[in-house]
């Protein structure tokens, strides 16, 4: 295991940064409480395909370098860097936050996707619960749900999930990116390695539960040519539709992930940074909507061909089926005896 040293780039909201002389302290886990009053967070991007989240953390343990979430950290005080993997926010109340949104009258019924921001099911999950806890909302209010995960831990909700699907609707999707364990810990350090989460593609499938996987970030010159062997060994395991995102270098994130790149990887990240900045109109970020979840020029347009040609030849789907209509219901007295 790598030791973690206290390292952020500069924030965009602070003044001052802090530079060691003689090497960083250690990073050590420090966990916060957070005192939001809702857990819905409503998204109006057109490069999203959903409109309401839940996001029980903020910060991530699993460390993935290209993270497109480590600039919200800024918003708290807090760094991009060492801070967005070891200085983690929690939301302990999101169960009771969900059920009073639920409740409200306003609210319809419509899907919530857990892991809009960070993972859901990072290693504080197993211990907290706080995931396990919304999705328990959720199924008693037959409200559909959709995770994103790159987690293992997600086959521990397996009844939850199964009672969702029978009511509701839950689909997970399961983030793949690379297929050689070497690299994804270069890269996702502390992240399951890729057989384990293909191991959970197989177990969530065979459960009876809608599994899909994203291929992202597609990195160039590093896991495109890992894309068919990554979608075949998915399909293997029962996973039912894909999708992929090229490389996202928002804000700080592009300092962190290019750090990260030359200390583990040195021999490659020149090439790799080359092939980001083809695709990217020679930056390392595209900040644009539309873009910036696709991509410009030849080399990403055939990445994304083969891609689509190789998820048709399985018998894949393209994206994630729809929720059925009108499943969402407030649990009460009268509704419990009619449904005993």
């Amino acid at each position: 295991m790598r030791r973690l040293e206290l390292e952020n780039p500069a924030s965009r909201f602070e003044q001052y940064r802090v530079e060691y002389e003689e090497g960083s302290p250690e990073a050590s886990l420090q966990v916060y409480d957070d005192a939001s009053q809702s857990i819905l967070s409503e998204n109006d991007s057109p490069d999203i395909g959903f409109r309401f989240s839940v996001n029980p953390y903020r910060g991530c343990l699993h460390g993935c370098a290209y993270c497109y979430a480590r600039p919200s950290h800024e918003y708290l005080g807090f760094g991009a860097g060492s801070d967005f993997e070891r200085k983690l926010v929690v939301k302990r109340r999101a169960p009771e936050l969900l059920q009073q949104a639920f409740d409200k009258k306003s609210w319809r019924g419509e899907l919530v996707v857990f892991s809009g921001n960070t993972d859901c099911y990072q290693p504080l999950e197993k211990s907290l619960e706080l995931t396990r806890g919304c999705l328990a909302v959720c199924a008693r209010y037959r409200n559909p749900v959709h995770i994103i995960t790159k987690s293992a831990l997600v086959e521990r909700d397996l009844d939850l999930l199964t009672e969702l699907t029978a009511h509701a609707h839950a689909g997970v999707t399961i983030s793949v990116p690379f297929l050689d364990a070497g690299v994804a810990r270069a890269i996702e350090p502390y992240a399951p390695p890729p057989a384990r989460r293909i191991e959970a593609v197989r177990r969530l499938a065979a459960a009876g539960i809608s599994v899909s996987v994203n291929v992202a970030p597609v990195i160039p010159g590093l896991n495109d040519r890992e894309i068919i062997p990554i979608l075949e060994a998915v399909r293997e395991a029962g996973a039912s539709g894909a999708a992929m995102v090229p490389l996202r270098l928002p804000g700080s994130v592009a300092e962190v992930f290019t750090t990260r790149l030359r200390e583990t990887l040195p021999l490659a990240a020149e090439k790799i940074l080359t092939r980001v900045r083809e695709m990217r109109g020679g930056k390392l970020n595209d900040s644009s909507f539309g873009g910036r979840m696709q991509g410009e020029g030849r080399y990403i347009q055939t990445v994304t061909e083969l891609f689509d040609l190789t998820v048709r030849r399985l018998g894949m789907a393209r994206r994630e089926p729809s929720p059925r209509a009108s499943t969402f219901r407030r649990p009460g007295p009268q509704l419990d005896l009619f449904e005993c």
